[in-house]
């Protein structure tokens, strides 16, 4: 299964492009051997809408246009189910077992994500009751895709 994040905003240069980047990078060389594939990032310009309904509806549809068609869609939002690391791994096992070929993980804009698209997704997370910023979102969800290949593979960088 390739799986791809799309993210609304740009991620400058500087330590968290970098550590995106080794997380991605980590996951690229293990996903591989447990039929798991790093596709990409599609970064999108963030709406200049002047209201915040209007920038959702408008970068919503810039992600449906990036979508991989029939994709698993797993969008992070504060509405989204609190999932540990070894649910979220057995998640994309499942589906990865179920021969579901593109996973699309969606990181939305500061507005967050239009509430009818957001109901469309396969699955919602939350990253936990804290807001962070979306910098930081990239850096977490690398993280756990590379660490979702190990708990899958029985590597033993994830410790309970």
């Amino acid at each position: 299964m390739r799986i791809g994040i799309i993210a609304v905003g740009r991620l400058k240069a500087g330590p968290e492009k970098d550590l995106v980047a080794r997380y991605l990078d980590r996951f690229a060389k293990a996903g591989p051997a447990c039929g798991l594939e790093f596709s990409k990032v599609t970064e999108l310009a963030e709406s200049r809408a002047g209201n915040g309904p209007t920038r959702k509806r408008e970068e919503a549809a810039m992600i449906e246009k990036s979508l991989p068609d029939k994709a698993l869609v797993v969008m992070l939002d504060e509405r989204g189910k609190h999932l540990d690391s070894e649910a979220f791994a057995t998640f994309v096992g499942e589906h990865r077992d179920a021969g579901r070929r593109d996973m699309a993980l969606i990181i939305g804009g500061a507005d967050g994500l239009e509430p009818d698209f957001r109901d469309r997704a396969d699955l919602v997370v939350n990253l936990g009751r804290m807001t962070w910023p979306h910098q930081i979102v990239r850096i977490l969800i690398a993280e756990q895709l590379y660490r979702a290949v190990t708990i899958l593979s029985g590597h033993p960088y994830h410790r309970v």
